[in-house]
């Protein structure tokens, strides 16, 4: 009987220790997990982060504004071009003969307007309604004559295509003549490199803390290890149209970057960061540190207590708080 006693003690005993080593496992695992965090004290900015793409100011797509069969090319793509040069034109042997037709009628109708103003031109007092039909009838015909000579020089022009800007060609739709085009539709694209810049949009809670001359940085997903200076150039008044909600467009001009050497293309994407505020010697201390319940936001002093604060400033990564604290102050997860 007492061997069995004993034998019952020993078991409870060994239990006892595996209880006692388990519970202090657990204590210390959960003491490894906890996480804590130190309050600093410096500067800290707010930032926002809009996505955008690279355009261009000096960006353009030409078309024809008339049909016809392509007659001359003047470039080819990757040609540098300076403002005025033609750059494609089409057959105009109907466009300028309807011109000179134009130009023909309205030496008539001017002849015929003066030789009727001769006529009347001592009876402005007593003129008869004959003479005032008369004389209506041929400055009416010379007006429109003049009228038919301005579209069809205008339907001349439109046969050809110049270069709006110097530039470089990036698109020719057909590099060869004898083609035959319809108007409207893109023939040439050229682009100003130098006139490029990063556009972004806001929307209307965002387009507030943004101001003319604001510093931006810009990485590119194109350029991830590299980040670009800039300064906001333009915001638009009025909303873009075609987005839902209201957004505005935002035009970041890019500093000390020498854009024909760049590499930069357009539609390039990536994001600009801009500084929307700064205080220097705040505390400030990592976000995921600062919890909220229904009294307000806190950070822990240990796994009890609570010190709750007031909020200022959010960057990416770390929040200012304001209230009761000091510099090296321990907080927990």
């Amino acid at each position: 009987m007492m061997k069995l006693i004993k034998k019952k003690w020993k078991l409870l005993s060994v239990l006892l220790i595996i209880a006692i080593i388990i519970t202090f496992l657990i204590s210390k695992k959960n003491n490894f997990s906890l996480k804590t965090a130190t309050i600093q004290k410096g500067n800290i900015s707010e930032e926002l982060i809009l996505s955008g793409d690279i355009s261009a100011s000096n960006y353009a797509k030409l078309a024809y504004e008339t049909s016809g069969k392509v007659s001359y090319i003047g470039v080819k793509e990757g040609e540098t071009v300076k403002k005025g040069k033609l750059l494609s034109k089409l057959d105009t042997t109907v466009l300028n003969s309807s011109y000179q037709i134009a130009l023909s009628n309205l030496r008539i109708y001017d002849a015929t307007a003066q030789n009727i103003l001769d006529q009347v031109k001592n009876h402005s007092s007593d003129e008869t309604y004959s003479q005032k039909d008369s004389r209506t009838t041929a400055e009416a015909n010379k007006d429109k004559a003049y009228e038919a000579v301005i579209s069809a020089k205008r339907n001349l022009d439109g046969a050809s295509i110049y270069a709006p800007f110097n530039g470089i060609v990036t698109f020719v739709a057909h590099p060869f003549s004898g083609v035959f085009v319809s108007f409207g539709a893109t023939e040439i694209e050229i682009i100003d490199p130098t006139t490029m810049y990063f556009s972004v949009l806001a929307d209307q809670t965002e387009v507030t803390k943004l101001i003319n001359g604001q510093k931006v940085q810009i990485v590119l997903d194109s350029f991830e290890d590299k980040t670009y200076e800039g300064k906001v150039y333009n915001i638009s008044f009025v909303p873009k149209i075609g987005e839902s909600g209201s957004v505005y467009s935002v035009k970041v001009l890019f500093s000390g970057v020498n854009l024909l050497d760049s590499k930069f293309k357009i539609a390039m994407t990536g994001d600009a960061k801009f500084v929307t505020s700064e205080k220097e010697n705040a505390f400030y201390v990592p976000s995921n540190f600062v919890k909220q319940d229904k009294n307000g936001n806190f950070v822990k002093l240990n796994q009890k207590d609570k010190l709750y604060i007031k909020i200022g400033i959010e960057s990416s990564d770390f929040t200012e708080i304001v209230g009761d604290i000091e510099e090296g102050l321990v907080v927990y997860d």
